[in-house]
């Protein structure tokens, strides 16, 4: 494990503290002049929980990073108690449980490939690739004069996510989405 000072924490490192592992959301150098030194204010969030919490931690501290593994994934299918991935080099399939993927189930289809990343050989996160293609199943009929203006209107895709696009779009094209915003970007 490897150990850095706290002035070298950013948004988004994995780092240990109090025997569990946290994401680091902010972190703010402050210094007080005169008395009390200086400090780092850290907003963490707890990957098991979920709960967030504030830390001042003392410059000259050092603290430990967490070490992640990213595996190569294969999304398999839903069994309706979880998500079943499979490990792209040694074939073995883990079942993660809906509320693990925090709103990102709605952009898993078969055979979708992303990155799972494991700590001591626990799961402790989904990386969605940036886009996804979806057909959309229901929507409003297009209007006659619609071509690419500002309206949009809603569209429910196959994974029942819905996404506003385009009067233009039509019941049974793709659509690209972004899995970060969950805009549309583009046909496919």
């Amino acid at each position: 494990m490897a150990k850095v000072l706290a002035t070298e924490i950013r948004a988004g490192n994995l780092i240990e503290w109090d025997k569990r592992v946290w994401r680091v959301l902010k972190s703010h150098h402050v210094h007080v002049g005169g008395r009390g030194g200086a400090f780092m204010q850290v907003e963490m969030k707890d990957l098991e929980s979920g709960t967030k919490r504030n830390e001042r931690i003392r410059t000259e501290d050092k603290i430990e990073r967490a070490f992640v593994e990213p595996r190569e994934m294969q999304f398999l299918y839903s069994d309706g108690s979880g998500y079943v991935f499979m490990d792209k080099e040694t074939f073995e399939q883990i079942t993660l449980p809906a509320d693990f993927l925090e709103g990102q189930a709605g952009y898993l289809i078969p055979n979708t490939d992303v990155q799972v990343n494991f700590h001591n050989d626990r799961p402790i996160g989904v990386q969605m690739p940036p886009t996804v293609t979806l057909t959309v199943v229901e929507t409003e009929p297009n209007l006659k004069s619609a071509t690419a203006t500002g309206s949009f209107k809603p569209a429910r895709t196959e994974t029942g996510v819905t996404v506003m696009v385009p009067q233009f779009v039509i019941e049974g094209e793709r659509i690209k989405v972004n899995t970060d915003t969950g805009e549309y970007i583009e046909r496919a």
